[in-house]
């Protein structure tokens, strides 16, 4: 590649490599979960984290920021949580008597939103402009973020009382929603062994963990993916699929043109990350469900049968043909 703006695929792949080094020094096991956070870095994208408490969705974040050398910048959804916590507003210097920017904590390269169905629609919506324009509007004025501006949102699946349920449009936004398990028993035996012997919460830079990357590295790595190319076979794969998904019995609500977008960008973005300078069926089909799984709705004969969506997704990709 001869633009100088952007990394060689191979530079792209040994980043990756290093930087899910250097989150292995705090996470035990997620492996998946990592790659995912790596696809949305680089296709500038936010991710939806959706797990139990103590799954360490909120240790994985604060690895993966330091790794990047990422401004980090956390927000603990409450239910009295206002918009102007979330964005900042102009306070009123009477010494100057004009009014000043007092910039709120989504001023940062990556954004913790933690446990963001806890607070209610007004202020979920703060996010909206902030995750799809990168920029906020404060008194009619326009305030640009960083350019790799990133959201990892958790959520807690199990409680029910005291939470608000993210709206379509503002779901629609997330690249992808991934479900973080409990982990396997090896691999909580392996995190009692290296943790329980700590007092008080871990932190990554104690850890070791420590910046392979900075903002001019991410922009290069994003550039990457655009030597990227996706054949019209795919193309025409990933609209069949997505367009499917709008007629099928089982769904109420089918995916948007935004979703065929993204899982087109997504799916480039996984081929950068492998080395390949094109993308293939196999992207689209291991990205399908984590970016589709929180942009249908099933029918209510469907909830009644007890069907869920991430098996759905799975039956309508292998039901789809792909291209050889």
């Amino acid at each position: 590649m001869s633009d100088t703006n952007s990394m060689t695929l191979e530079e792209l792949r040994e980043l990756a490599d290093a930087i899910r080094g250097e989150v292995g020094k705090a996470i035990v096991g997620q492996d998946d979960m990592i790659d995912r956070l790596l696809i949305a870095m680089v296709s500038q994208g936010h991710v939806l984290l959706e797990g139990p408490p103590g799954t360490a969705k909120t240790f994985l974040a604060q690895s993966f920021a330091t790794a990047l050398g990422l401004d980090f910048g956390r927000i603990q959804f409450t239910p009295d949580l206002l918009p102007g916590d979330i964005l900042g507003s102009n306070l009123f210097n009477f010494q100057t008597s004009q009014f000043t920017l007092t910039r709120g904590p989504i001023f940062c390269d990556l954004l913790l939103a933690d446990e963001i169905n806890r607070t209610p629609p007004k202020t979920q919506a703060a996010l909206l402009e902030a995750m799809q324009e990168r920029r906020v509007t404060l008194d009619g004025e326009t305030h640009d973020l960083a350019d790799r501006f990133m959201v990892v949102a958790t959520q807690n699946p199990i409680e029910n009382q005291g939470v608000y349920p993210l709206p379509e449009a503002q779901l629609d936004r997330f690249l992808f929603k991934l479900l973080v398990p409990y982990p396997a028993e090896e691999e909580e035996a392996a995190i009692v062994a290296k943790y329980g012997v700590h007092q008080g919460p871990p932190r990554p830079a104690e850890l070791g963990v420590t910046a392979v990357a900075d903002a001019a590295t991410l922009a290069r790595a994003g550039g990457a993916v655009a030597h990227v190319t996706a054949a019209q076979e795919i193309t025409d794969y990933v609209v069949r699929l997505i367009r499917t998904t709008r007629v099928h019995a089982d769904l109420a609500v089918g995916a948007s043109p935004r979703a065929a977008v993204l899982l087109s960008h997504a799916a480039r973005a996984r081929a950068a990350l492998d080395g390949r300078a094109y993308a293939i069926p196999d992207d689209v089909k291991a990205l399908a469900v984590p970016v589709l799984r929180h942009r249908l709705t099933l029918s209510p004969a469907a909830e009644i049968e007890g069907r869920d969506v991430e098996t759905l997704v799975t039956e309508l990709v292998e039901a789809t043909e792909a291209p050889r």
